[in-house]
């Protein structure tokens, strides 16, 4: 059985914040996108909560707010991950390393420093903040070691290749480092649709043919666009993170074209991004139903590790 990296790992979360975030959820259904991420991603956190969303509906009507959340922090105190927890699950998942990103960049920093090389850092930035934001994400790739940056168009609400994202860019091609760039649809009403539509990553390519570009988050629903960019450019790759890989093979689903190309001529482009904290899944599921796609096995090799070596051969 082939090892794995995984390009997009999450820090698992303290028991305050699994608990903010599913308050959240709960008490702002009606909110502005919100209602869209509570359905595709609340039932599988409440899940690992061990109730389901309806029965944390009542309680949280049965409550006081600090009540509700004192609960919720009880509840999820029985779940949180240690560093050692985790590696030990990367280890039990067959994950050789891993990278990781958070918003806060000394947070990413501070979690990887003992891990022993296991996970690596992906450094964000504020695209607004212009040649002081570069200086900063230039701090963490240079004294912390990240390997690689994280571009968000749905974070910043401007297109990946908006101008402000261009300095950026020239230092990860100037450090020869990777980019990933969030690339699929947004529930967010506040934000168009198509903020990280696939399409826009042709420019970005066109304008740094030496840059490596990972479309992370699959392209959905813009699939074929995708593969249209990466059949123009050899230097972008593609991950399929915070998809649950089962319902990536189901008929129907949108990603039959990424299957078929990437089991033939995108095969070598294709690299393995988990997105485990958006799913609420364990790692090792994830994994497993990813060593369950349709693929011949020589290409499942390559998706979940040796083209992520030849991703980073140059950084690691």
């Amino acid at each position: 059985m082939s090892k794995v990296i995984d390009l997009k790992l999450d820090i698992p979360p303290t028991a305050d914040e699994m608990a903010e975030r599913m308050d959240f959820i709960i008490s702002n259904k009606a909110g502005e996108g919100v209602a869209n991420y509570r359905r595709i991603f609340g039932p599988q956190w409440a899940s690992a909560l061990g109730m389901s969303l309806e029965d944390l509906e009542m309680k949280k009507e049965d409550l006081a707010p600090d009540d509700f959340k004192t609960f919720l922090i009880e509840l999820a105190q029985k779940i949180v991950v240690t560093p050692d927890q985790f590696l030990k699950q990367l280890d039990e998942a067959g994950i050789e390393w891993g990278l990781i990103d958070d918003p806060d960049n000394e947070k990413t920093a501070a979690f990887i420093r003992n891990t022993q090389n296991r996970l690596k850092g992906s450094a964000t930035f504020n695209p607004f903040e212009g040649t002081g934001g570069v200086g900063k994400m230039d701090r963490f790739i240079k004294e912390f070691d990240f390997k690689a940056i994280y571009a968000s168009p749905y974070l910043w609400g401007i297109k990946a290749n908006d101008a402000r994202f261009y300095p950026f860019y020239a230092k990860a091609d100037e450090l020869d480092i990777p980019v990933f760039i969030y690339s699929t649809m947004n529930y967010r009403k506040d934000l168009p649709m198509d903020v990280g539509r696939p399409l826009y990553l042709d420019r970005v390519a066109m304008d740094f043919p030496d840059l490596r570009i990972v479309a992370s988050c699959g392209g959905w629903p813009w699939v074929p666009e995708l593969i249209g960019v990466a059949r123009r450019h050899q230097n972008v790759f593609i991950d399929t993170s915070s998809h649950r890989p089962k319902y990536i093979a189901t008929p129907g689903s949108g990603f039959e074209m990424l299957l078929q190309f990437g089991n033939t001529l995108l095969q070598d482009q294709m690299v393995f991004g988990s997105g485990v904290g958006d799913l609420g899944l364990p790692i090792g599921q994830v994994v497993k139903e990813m060593r369950e796609l349709p693929l011949k096995d020589a290409v499942k090799e390559k998706w979940l590790y040796s083209n992520a070596l030849r991703l980073f051969e140059k950084g690691l």
